[in-house]
Parts: C-alpha cells; sequence; structure tokens
C-alpha cells in the first residue's frame, strides 16, 4: 500500500466502528468510512471533544453537529500547497488527504521528464489537489469537472497556493463529452489523471456508472495522449474495481497501444494512535 507520512496539517488520529477520527489542521472532526468495520476500544479522548461529527440518517444522507465554533472555511498545507477545506455535505470536506502520495509522484515525473511543457489533463478534477500539485511543479493543466461549485473551488485552492498566473484553463462539463471534443480538435496530453466517482451526473444530467462507463472511457483517453506522453494516474475509491482490475484494464488498453507498464496498489492513510494504515482507495499508473 502505498501512502505518505509528510503531512503537518492532516492526521488520520484513530478508527473504530465505522468512523474515522481526524485533525485538519486544529479542526476535530468525526466523520463516518464504511471501511472501518473493526470496533477497537476509542480511548482516544478526543473522539469525545471533536469540534464536529457528521451524522448518517437512516433515511440517507446525513447532518453535521457542531459542538464547538467551527470556522466555515480553513486552511490547511501539504508541502508548499494550500488547500481550502469545509464540512460540506455528505461527510466530505473539499479534499482527499491520501491524495497526496499521488500529488508527490506526479510532481516527480514532472520534475523528471526535464520538460518545460509538459500539458495535464485533469478529469473529474474536483477542488483541484491534482491540479493545483502539476501547476507548482511548472506543467499546464486543463481541470475538467461537472460541477461548476466544485470548480470555483478548484480556483480558489489555486490562488490560496499562490499559482493565480500559471496556465490553467477551467472547464465545467461532462468529461466523456469534453474528451471526445479533444479528440476531434486533435488536442494531445502528456498526462493524464482520472479521478472517476462510482455515480455521478454530467451537468445536463449524463449519468456515469464508474464499472459500467470506465473501459470505454479508457479507451477513449489514448486517443487524446500525446506521442511522448508520460502518464496515466487512474484512481477508484469503489470497493468493486480493485487496483489489480484498473491495472489490466490499463494494460490492454495503453499498454497495447503506447507500450511502457503499469503499477497498481491500495492508497492509505497511516493511523498515528497505532501504526496501521487505513485503506482509501486504490490507484493503476501507467508511465512510459
Amino acid at each position: 500500500m502505498r501512502y505518505t507520512k509528510d503531512w503537518n496539517d492532516y492526521e488520520l488520529i484513530d478508527c473504530s466502528g465505522g468512523e474515522k477520527l481526524e485533525r485538519w489542521g486544529k479542526q476535530v472532526l468525526v466523520r463516518p468510512d464504511p471501511q472501518v468495520i473493526w470496533k477497537s476500544e476509542r480511548i482516544n479522548k478526543l473522539w469525545y471533544k471533536a469540534d464536529a461529527r457528521y451524522i448518517r440518517s437512516r433515511t440517507g444522507g446525513g447532518q453535521w453537529e457542531v459542538y464547538k465554533n467551527l470556522p466555515p472555511v480553513w486552511q490547511v498545507r501539504y508541502k508548499d500547497l494550500t488547500f481550502n477545506v469545509k464540512t460540506m455535505g455528505f461527510k466530505h470536506t473539499g479534499l482527499f488527504p491520501e491524495q497526496a502520495v499521488n500529488w508527490d509522484m506526479i510532481r516527480e515525473i514532472i520534475r523528471n521528464s526535464g520538460r518545460k511543457d509538459v500539458k495535464v489533463l485533469n478529469l473529474f478534477a474536483y477542488t483541484g489537489g491534482a491540479t493545483v500539485a502539476c501547476l507548482k511543479e511548472g506543467a499546464s493543466v486543463v481541470h475538467v469537472d461537472a460541477s461548476k461549485g466544485m470548480t470555483l473551488w478548484a480556483k480558489e485552492n489555486v490562488e490560496a497556493s499562490g499559482l493565480s498566473d500559471r496556465p490553467c484553463r477551467w472547464i465545467v462539463d461532462d468529461c466523456i463529452k469534453f474528451v471526445q471534443r479533444e479528440i476531434r480538435r486533435g488536442n494531445k496530453y502528456d498526462i493524464i489523471i482520472l479521478d472517476p466517482p462510482s455515480y455521478g451526473r454530467g451537468p445536463k444530467g449524463e449519468i456515469w456508472h464508474l464499472e459500467e462507463s470506465l473501459y470505454d472511457f479508457i479507451m477513449l483517453i489514448k486517443d487524446v495522449l500525446s506521442d511522448d506522453a508520460l502518464t496515466v494516474l487512474l484512481n477508484s475509491y469503489t470497493t468493486g474495481l480493485s487496483a489489480s482490475v484498473m491495472k489490466y484494464i490499463l494494460d490492454d488498453i495503453i499498454v497495447k497501444e503506447k507500450g511502457g507498464s503499469v503499477s497498481a496498489d491500495e492508497i492509505g492513510l497511516p493511523v498515528s494512535s497505532n501504526g496501521e494504515v487505513l485503506p482509501c482507495g486504490a490507484s493503476a499508473v501507467w508511465t512510459k
């Protein structure tokens, strides 16, 4: 499993009974996590002194219970990157801290390429964690997400990291339709990052089911990879889509077309209370 120990402003303190105890900067949150099926004793006192807890509803969804003065928005830093976070619907904060290990990897690939004109396509780009990381390393980015609100949030993260002057195109659109247009236009990219949801809707109601749509979408992706492409990074939080399955897909499509190789593994977060690592999804990475 791949993970980073370099977070200072985020800490997974403990996890038990379907919940995570986390520190985001100075704020302590308790959030549900379906992977946490063990019921370890909750020894840490912060379980009972959290600033807020997300409570699931038995009828679906849920809400935040705020116990202390929680700021509407606050910032966390990872190395030289800055992000705005907040409590939002369906337990989220606007950032997936386990993805930091992939930000580091992509930055290293850009740095080691020795090129100053690396073009990145970030699909299902959410609040722009990978966008910020790539811009910081000097690449140009096309950031695509179906949500206007998430795209505005990503712009704020770019600004918070002092990168507003870097070359970035902001596209609010269905990712499949955007890639289809890029194929017709003949546009190519050196790095493609995909962080698709298990289920989602595009801006015009387009429905996305990851396991049904992914293979055909990767078939499209290969047609916007440049001749000297560097990498394709595919993330998944869907438990039914393992690292090995994603590797198979990239092997079957990208390696056959471009050569190179694929590595795949779970990614996770270290738990500070016991030294274990919580699985948080998987990634498959094609490199030339």
